[in-house]
C-alpha cells in the first residue's frame, strides 16, 4: 500500500465550492486535483503556470491620470470639491 500523508489548508469558502464543482465536472475530487498539481510541480521543478504581478491596462492608467487631474484642479480652485456627501447633495439640489 502507498504511503499517504494528510495536508490541512485554509482556503476561501467560495473558492472551495467553485473548485469542488469544477473538479466534479472534470471527474475529479479535491484530493486528486491537488495531487495532480503537486505532481506537475515536482515533474517540472516549477509552478505549472505563469505567476506575475498584474499590470494596469491603459483604461485604468487613463482613469488614474484623470482622477489626479481632477484632484489637482480642486486644489488649485479650478473645480469645486466636497469633503462629505451632504455638501455634494446640497450643491446638486442648488443647480
Amino acid at each position: 500500500m502507498e504511503n499517504v500523508s494528510n495536508i490541512n489548508i485554509r482556503i476561501n469558502s467560495k473558492l472551495k465550492k467553485q473548485s469542488d464543482i469544477l473538479f466534479k465536472e472534470l471527474g475529479l475530487n479535491m484530493t486528486t486535483a491537488i495531487s495532480m498539481f503537486l505532481t506537475k510541480c515536482v515533474d517540472t521543478a516549477s509552478i505549472p503556470f505563469k505567476i506575475e504581478k498584474s499590470k494596469p491596462n491603459s483604461d485604468l492608467l487613463n482613469s488614474i491620470a484623470e482622477g489626479n487631474k481632477i484632484l489637482d484642479d480642486i486644489k488649485k480652485g479650478k473645480r469645486k470639491g466636497y469633503t462629505n456627501m451632504e455638501d455634494l447633495i446640497k450643491s446638486l439640489d442648488e443647480d
